[in-house]
């Protein structure tokens, strides 16, 4: 083991924590022989060559392993996992049964987390970055370049991946996918079920949902709504309260 238990501890909701001190060098983490880290429960939270550090703290039945890094005031608990080079900073949550992994990194205020007992299924992996007040939860999956930031949302079983980003105000939810370069800004929705791909960008007040798809260099935004099966394509722009539908 990398690490051991010392006297000093701290109490959360009637658990005991326990700082943790280096018996090795670790340098993939800055840390030598000797240097205080952070705060477990029990020692089946921090395995392989992971740290915890400063006031971050893991517990319950949490697992930290790889070469992951949970720093600053982040908290990692109930059953969630953060592996591979991640890394959970800031005052960021990681909780439920949600998982973090390859070089994934969560942070600022944000969480990540499902409160379906043994049915979560949030993920954040490859080198997604979820940060500000951002959210995912439910069986929402971040993946590849993505980003998700501000206030905004990712639940149900939406996906955001490749280099889209989801940001501001916006909610993309029930089965959506965010993907390519794709934005989702504003207070934007994308739900049940729709596609925004390539370069197209969704923002305001904008609403795509149902099946619908809207990708190339489409905008939509205003109060605009495109809805069922509708296609927005090219370099189509959908404003205003217009309404695509079909």
């Amino acid at each position: 083991m990398n690490y051991e238990l010392t006297d000093e501890t701290i109490q959360y909701a009637g658990v005991t924590l326990y700082r943790i001190r280096a018996l090795v060098d670790m340098p993939y983490h800055g840390v030598k022989v000797g240097d205080l880290g952070g705060f477990i429960e029990k020692v089946e939270n921090l395995q392989g060559n992971a740290w915890v550090s400063g006031n971050a703290w893991v517990s319950g039945d949490a697992k930290v392993s790889g070469n992951a890094r949970i720093f600053g005031n982040a908290q990692v608990f109930d059953n969630a996992q953060v592996f591979g080079n991640a890394w959970v900073s800031g005052n960021a949550k990681v909780f439920g049964y949600a998982w973090v992994s390859g070089n994934a990194k969560v942070s600022g205020d944000a969480s990540v987390y499902d409160d379906a007992v043994a049915t979560g299924d949030a993920r954040i992996f490859g080198n997604a970055k979820v940060f500000g007040y951002a959210q995912v939860f439910g069986n929402a999956w971040v993946s590849g370049n993505a980003q998700v930031c501000g206030n905004a949302e990712v639940s149900g079983n939406a996906q955001v991946f490749d280099n889209a980003q989801v940001s501001g105000d916006a909610r993309v939810f029930d089965g959506a996918q965010v993907c390519g370069n794709a934005e989702v800004c504003g207070d934007a929705q994308v739900y049940d079920n729709a596609l925004v791909s390539g370069d197209a960008r969704v923002y305001g007040n904008a609403q795509v949902y149902g099946y619908a798809r809207v990708y190339g260099n489409a905008w939509v935004y205003g109060n605009a709504q495109v809805y069922d099966n509708a296609w927005v394509s090219g370099n189509a722009r959908v404003s205003d309260d217009a309404e695509v539908c079909e």
